[in-house]
This record gives structure tokens, sequence and C-alpha cells, in this order.
């Protein structure tokens, strides 16, 4: 039990860093010399790819997972969630994207997890779901009080954040293993994707410097599209959705701090104010800290 503590844990470490990195490359990448298709053909074509050879032995539709339980893991851990996310990053700053993605996520993956499993929301969670409401009405609020374009990328955002709950619910009972997750998930994706590419097309990937699109296949393809897949899939399996969910914790200061020194963008106590209350939101609304580490 302790081992498999620590793996789990380690692994939502390694997911919520590369979460962060993800959320700056992204942001750079759409304000650069990428769009949002650009984005989602390396961060869905890369690993499925790399992993082509496992999806040849799982197969497109694997033995004993249901079609709407595949369906759900499509929608909410590939395409359909990446577009909302890149689509956001082209309207907010990275600094939103951590904030309404790490906020949202547990909120609804705990109310996702109320409805479905039965599972309480008392005490220190309830605490922490209206600590996450509360950081994210201060930064929305913001927004809205500049008269910003960036409320839009924010609702596109918790979007994102509401479907990836729900593939975080569906994962732990798919029977897949993380490799088998990611294989059949990103393979999905680029088959969602070849519609698309049809009538748009990306001719930015011809278009931008070799060395940015290099760099954006390395973050959005290998880093978030595989490993960060992976080790979010491992904490699931070993900590559960809601204790997974904890390493969402780290995203909104970390987000924001690396977006302000890589990106320039501003760093206000606006957004200290609300990156600190989501991140103590999260850590609340997870159920983790209330639990005992032997029954985790």
């Amino acid at each position: 039990m302790k081992h498999n503590l620590v793996i789990g844990l380690l692994a939502a470490l390694a997911a919520a860093l590369i979460g962060c990195g993800w959320q700056i490359a992204t942001r750079h990448g759409v304000t650069t010399s990428l769009g949002p298709l650009e984005l989602a053909v390396l961060r869905y074509g890369v690993p499925a790819l790399v992993l082509l050879p496992l999806l040849l032995k799982t197969g497109l539709f694997p033995p004993g997972l249901p079609r709407t339980r595949l369906g759900v893991l499509v929608l909410g851990g590939g395409l359909p969630f990446g577009l909302l996310v890149l689509a956001g990053a082209q309207w907010a700053p990275a600094s939103h994207m951590g904030v309404f993605l790490a906020g949202s996520v547990p909120l609804f993956t705990a109310l996702g997890a109320w409805r479905l499993h039965g599972e309480p929301i008392s005490g220190p969670r309830l605490g922490g779901l209206l600590l996450l409401v509360a950081g994210m009405a201060v930064f929305g609020a913001g927004s809205l009080a500049g008269m910003a374009q960036s409320w839009r990328g924010d609702v596109l955002f918790v979007m994102a954040a509401g479907v990836w709950a729900l593939y975080t619910l569906a994962f732990r009972r798919s029977g897949l293993t993380p490799w088998q997750g990611v294989a059949v998930v990103n393979t999905w994706s680029c088959l969602l994707l070849l519609p698309l590419l049809l009538v748009w097309g990306a001719p930015r990937l011809l278009s931008a410097p070799w060395t940015e699109v290099a760099w954006q296949a390395l973050g959005q393809g290998v880093a978030a599209g595989l490993l960060g897949l992976v080790t979010y899939m491992i904490a699931i399996a070993r900590l559960g959705a809601a204790s997974a969910s904890l390493s969402s914790a780290l995203v909104p200061l970390t987000t924001a701090l690396g977006a302000a020194w890589l990106l320039g963008e501003p760093l206000g106590a606006g957004t200290l104010a609300a990156s600190a209350l989501v991140a103590c939101g999260v850590a609340l609304a997870s159920g983790a800290l209330s639990r005992r580490v032997g029954s985790v």
C-alpha cells in the first residue's frame, strides 16, 4: 500500500509540473506562429505514432471496455478537451488557464464522484469547493472589470475542466493500463481530427519556423500527450480520482510564475490572491488531506 502511495504521489507531482509547462507552451504557441489545429496535430499525432505498436495489440475498441466509457475517455482526455483549451489560450493568458483549469477540475470531479458514486461532500471538502469558487470568482471579476476579452478563454477553460473531470472518473473503471489508455485516446483523437484537417488544414505547420514546430512537438506531443497523460493515469490508478486531483493545487501559482518569467505576463496581487485561494481550495476539495495514508 505504501509503495502504491509513493508511486501515486510522484506521478501526481510529475503530472502537475508537466501540465504547467504545457499550459505555458500552449499560450506561447497560439500567440506566435501556430494555431489550435496545428498544436492539436502535434499534441495527438506524436504520441499516437509512438504508441502505434501498442495500439495494434490493444485495438481501437479494447475488449471489455463499453463503447460509452470509451467515448467518455476520448471526449474528456482527447481532442474535444484539447481544442477547448487550445482555443481558450488564444483569448486568455496562461495564468488564467492555471486558475480555471486547476480550480474547476477538482470541483467537477468532486461533484461527479458525489453524483455517480455517492462520495460525500462535507466538512473540509465542502469548504475547499467554496474556496475554489471564490478564487475563480475573484479572478473572473477582474477580467470583466477590465473589459478584457479573456473571459471568453476563461469560459472555455471551465468547459475543458468539466470534460476532463469526466475522463478522470471514467479511467479508473476502464480496465486499461495507463499506456493503453494513452494509445487509445490519442489515436481516436487523431481520427476525429482528420475531418477538421480536410476542411481547414494546418498550413502553419509548414510556414512556422522549424524550431518552433520542434519545440511544440516536444512539449505538446511527448511531454503533455505522452508523459503527462500517463503520469496522470498512474496517479488515478494508485490514488483514486479525488486524491489524484490534489496535484492541481500546484498548478495555479506555478503557471502564473512561469508565465510571468517566460512570457512576460503581468503578475499582480489579484493573480496571486486568486491562485492562493484556488490552491487551498484544491487541497481541501480533493478530500485527500482528510484521509489516512493507509486508506488512500
